[in-house]
């Protein structure tokens, strides 16, 4: 059993499981009723995505030295004890069931997700 960290909107594995959208907002133009049909998202969770001011500065990241700043950002982000708690959670159930996590982003090394892959790995998830 593992989690799979994915782009958002692109076609479902096989053996997936459910996918949490771990976004700040919903996909734009997208009816709340085709998010899991449309390959979305299941549940949308983004206490996972980064506060709207950590974005920008991702969004944003030119450099090695910005991205480091956004990463350092994010990861503080995370260590609050809910986000904590959620990422042990998806530890454990990730040795017991398929799901995914996911951003809309193209590109997984210039997303939050490149981290969010790292924290899950550092709590003791299993990870595809």
């Amino acid at each position: 059993m593992t989690i799979r960290i994915l782009r958002l909107g692109t076609p479902r594995h096989p053996d997936e499981g459910p996918r949490l959208g771990t976004v700040r907002r919903p996909p734009r133009g997208v009816l709340k009723t085709e998010f899991a049909s449309g390959n979305w998202y299941d549940v949308w969770y983004p206490n996972l995505a980064p506060s709207p001011d950590t974005l920008k500065l991702g969004q944003t990241a030119e450099t090695p030295a910005q991205w480091q700043a956004f990463s350092k950002q994010y990861r503080r982000e995370m260590q609050t004890p809910e986000n904590r708690h959620t990422l042990a959670m998806l530890a454990t159930l990730s040795r017991t069931a398929n799901f995914s996590v996911g951003c809309y982003c193209e590109d997984e090394n210039h997303c939050h997700r490149s981290i969010l892959r790292e924290l899950l790995l550092e709590a003791g998830a299993e990870v595809a």
